[in-house]
């Protein structure tokens, strides 16, 4: 998936894997998962995706400072 956040591109083609997290179960309407890229220019963001009944009711890209990005890696 590929995504412009004010002028910066955020690619899951390019882009290093951090870390992902999955939260229930394949097929759960409740479940969804969050992986945490960081890009090719140092950027950081969270690429989401879950069940109808989930935080992440479709895929999106969020852009997360480097601060984040490490609370996140944290929890």
């Amino acid at each position: 998936m590929k995504k412009i956040i004010c002028k910066r591109e955020y690619d899951t083609e390019t882009a290093a894997i951090i870390e992902k997290r999955a939260f229930g179960e394949f097929g759960d309407p409740e479940g969804y998962e969050e992986t945490l890229y960081q890009t090719p220019k140092g950027y950081y963001f969270l690429y989401v995706n879950g069940g109808e009944a989930s935080p992440y009711k479709k895929e999106d890209i969020k852009s997360v400072s480097a601060a984040k990005a490490d609370e996140w890696l944290k929890k």
